[in-house]
C-alpha cells in the first residue's frame, strides 16, 4: 500500500494519471480539510471535475481507512448487493484513491424539517437492513471485522466535562441520564455490520428521495442501534426515528431498541458538545449545550422514556 505524498491537487491529479487515466484531464480540486496536526485525519476528498469525488490520504492511518472503505464498498456490491451505495469509478491501493461517481442533491440535515418523515425513515430502514445483514458476507470477503471507528465519549467523560457548558439545574438531569445509560448498555446487544457514522451529512437526498450514502470508511461491527445514535436529533421531535425503527421491523422482523439508540444518542450529543465546547469550535447548528440538553429532555419525553 502506498499513499500521497501529500494532500494537493497536484499529488491527486498524478495520482489520477495512475489510477484512472480517463479523468486526468479534469480539474481537481481538494476539499478543506481539518486537523492537519495529527496524521491520523491526512485524508480527504476532491472534485474531479464536476462528476467524479476523488478520496485520497497523504499517512499510514488515514491511508488504511480510505482502503478499508474500498474493501467494504466492494464486498457490499456483491450480490444480493445493499441499495443506495456510492457508484466506484475506480479504485487503488497503490498509490491509495477511491474514485466514485458525484451524485448532486443536499444532505438530510438540511431537508429532514421539509419532507415526509415516513417516506424517509422507510428508505433508511431499508439502507440499514441490506447493510446490517450483510455482516457475514462482508466479513468473509474482506477478511475479519473491527469495532466501528468512531466511538463516542464515554458517560465518564460527559460526568467529569459537562458541568461548566450547562446551567446548574442541568446537572442532575445529565448524571442521571449518563447512569442510564449505563444500565441500558450494560448487556451487550447483537452485533451487525454498522455504517458507524450514519449522520444526516453522509447522506445525499434529492427532493424527498435518498440517492446514496457515502463515506464507508468507519465501517465495522456494532449493535444495529449503533447507527441510529443520530436520528433523534434530526428533523422535529423524534419522528424520523420512530419511522425507521417501525419500518425496520416491518422489514426484518426485528425489533429496534428506542431506549438504546437514546443511550449512543446521547453519548454522541453531549460528547459533540464537550469537546467542541472545550476546543472553542461551534456546535454544528450554533446553539449552546444548554439548548442541547433541553432538547435531549424533550425528546427523552417524546419518546416516552421515564428515568
Amino acid at each position: 500500500m502506498r499513499w500521497l505524498a501529500e494532500g494537493s491537487s497536484e499529488a491527486v491529479a498524478d495520482a489520477l494519471r495512475v489510477v484512472a487515466p480517463k479523468l486526468s484531464g479534469h480539474e481537481v480540486v481538494v476539499r478543506e480539510t481539518l486537523g492537519e496536526e495529527d496524521p491520523q485525519w491526512w485524508a480527504a476528498s476532491a472534485m474531479v471535475g464536476d462528476q467524479y469525488v476523488a478520496k485520497f490520504a497523504w499517512s499510514q492511518p488515514a491511508a488504511l481507512r480510505v482502503a478499508h472503505e474500498i474493501d467494504v464498498l466492494a464486498a457490499l456490491a456483491n450480490e444480493p448487493g445493499v441499495p443506495f451505495l456510492p457508484e466506484v469509478i475506480a479504485s487503488s491501493t497503490d498509490p491509495v484513491l477511491l474514485v466514485t461517481r458525484r451524485v448532486p442533491g443536499t444532505a438530510l440535515f438540511d431537508i429532514a424539517d421539509s419532507i415526509d418523515r415516513d417516506h424517509a425513515g422507510r428508505q433508511l430502514a431499508i439502507f440499514l437492513a441490506g447493510l446490517h445483514q450483510a455482516f457475514e458476507r462482508v466479513e468473509h470477503l474482506v477478511g475479519g471485522l473491527q469495532p466501528v471507528l468512531l466511538p463516542p465519549a464515554t458517560t465518564q467523560t460527559i460526568r467529569a466535562g459537562i458541568g461548566p457548558w450547562i446551567r446548574p439545574d442541568q446537572v442532575d438531569s445529565v448524571t442521571r441520564w449518563c447512569d442510564w445509560a449505563d444500565n441500558v448498555l450494560a448487556s451487550p446487544g447483537s452485533t451487525v455490520l454498522a455504517h458507524g457514522d450514519f449522520h444526516g451529512g453522509n447522506q445525499v437526498w434529492q427532493g424527498d428521495e435518498l440517492r446514496v450514502v457515502i463515506d464507508f470508511e468507519t465501517v465495522g461491527t456494532a449493535e444495529p442501534e449503533y447507527d441510529l445514535r443520530t436520528f433523534p436529533g434530526t428533523g422535529p421531535g423524534v419522528e424520523l426515528l420512530q419511522a425507521t425503527l417501525h419500518h425496520y421491523q416491518q422489514i426484518t422482523g426485528h425489533d429496534l431498541s428506542p431506549e438504546r439508540a437514546m443511550a449512543w444518542h446521547l453519548r454522541t450529543a453531549l460528547g459533540d458538545a464537550l469537546w467542541r465546547s472545550e476546543a472553542g469550535v461551534p456546535l454544528p447548528d450554533h446553539r449552546t449545550p444548554i439548548a442541547w440538553v433541553d432538547d435531549l429532555a424533550a425528546r427523552f419525553s417524546a419518546l416516552r422514556i421515564d428515568m
